[in-house]
């Protein structure tokens, strides 16, 4: 795996790393809010009633605790939060970070935490067709597509501004840096290039994007390039060069199989006493024989009807 000190970044420690909160099941402290509601309720009520039959001062201290115990029923309440699979909730108290609920459900903590909602789905990022120049110079379109996740939900909110869009940028910066790194085509060689290797290419790629991406507590499941192409200002001159590599290679291959059908005609008509050939003849069949077989139009064949050397 590709580390940031390979890359030469100079990243900070993380602050903050991620911890679970103090929390409590939801539904039973919900379930007792609501009773407590009621109790209020009934209290005030019944201090209302108290204070019109006369009994002033009774009425007045059951409005009182009525009115406590509701205040204090509706605070406790407010610890109450809904967290739904695939989210977390991220706490802070006084502006320190406290812990993250990721447990799903009716969940209760501090109320006087403030809780900010975090995504851990997975999520897929194509990034727009950039225009770079590969090793050797030539200009060249590329995008890929990166799937990622958030795995520490403290240092994606604390340690980056905003890590959606960091991973955005960190994304395009390693593609590019990518790109600069190989060549488009080996043109035959060993060497790793774009077009031919892009299994080890998509490898590197998927390794310098999570390291890029690392401080903001992000991890990448995968990276894909999804567009690979010259510029247009010179597809058209490589798309010949390639042509160009192609017709060689053919007509290599043509050349080493009509050379080997040369001497396996001469070596049959040998060994089987057909004709006897002089090293004059021998050329001129090698001759014909070659220009049959390398030859892009079918040959004309001509019946020799007299002797030998006509």
């Amino acid at each position: 795996m590709t580390t940031a000190t390979e890359l030469n970044l100079d990243m900070p420690e993380p602050r903050v790393r991620e911890r679970n909160a103090m929390e409590r099941p939801g539904l039973p402290i919900g379930g007792g809010a609501f009773v407590g509601i009621l109790a209020g309720l009934g209290l005030l009520t019944w201090g209302v009633m108290q204070t019109v039959e006369g009994g002033r001062s009774a009425g007045i201290t059951l409005i009182i605790v009525s009115s406590l115990l509701i205040l204090g029923v509706t605070v406790v309440a407010t610890g109450l939060t809904v967290v739904a699979p695939g989210e977390a909730r991220v706490l802070q108290f006084l502006g320190r970070y406290v812990g993250t609920v990721r447990t799903s459900g009716l969940r209760w903590v501090n109320p006087f935490t403030t809780r900010a909602k975090v995504s851990t789905r997975i999520r897929n990022h194509e990034t727009a067709v950039m225009k770079v120049n590969e090793l050797d110079g030539n200009p060249i379109e590329i995008a890929a597509v990166v799937v990622w996740q958030v795995q520490d939900t403290a240092r994606a909110m604390f340690e980056v501004d905003d890590f959606v869009q960091f991973v955005s940028i960190q994304t395009e910066t390693a593609i590019r840096h990518i790109a600069n790194s190989y060549p488009y085509d080996s043109h035959g060689t060993d060497a790793l290039s774009l077009r031919d290797n892009a299994d080890e290419i998509t490898e590197k790629l998927s390794a310098e994007i999570s390291a890029r991406v690392e401080p903001a507590g992000v991890r990448v499941i995968e990276s894909r390039l999804t567009h690979l192409a010259y510029a247009p200002e010179i597809a058209q001159a490589m798309l010949r060069r390639q042509q160009a590599g192609a017709v060689v290679a053919a007509r290599q291959l043509v050349v080493e199989g009509a050379v080997g059908m040369v001497e396996l005609a001469l070596d049959r008509l040998a060994q089987n006493d057909v004709v006897e050939l002089d090293e004059e003849r021998k050329a001129a069949m090698v001759s014909n024989l070659l220009v049959v077989l390398c030859g892009d139009r079918d040959a004309q064949p001509v019946v020799n009807a007299g002797s030998l050397y006509q």
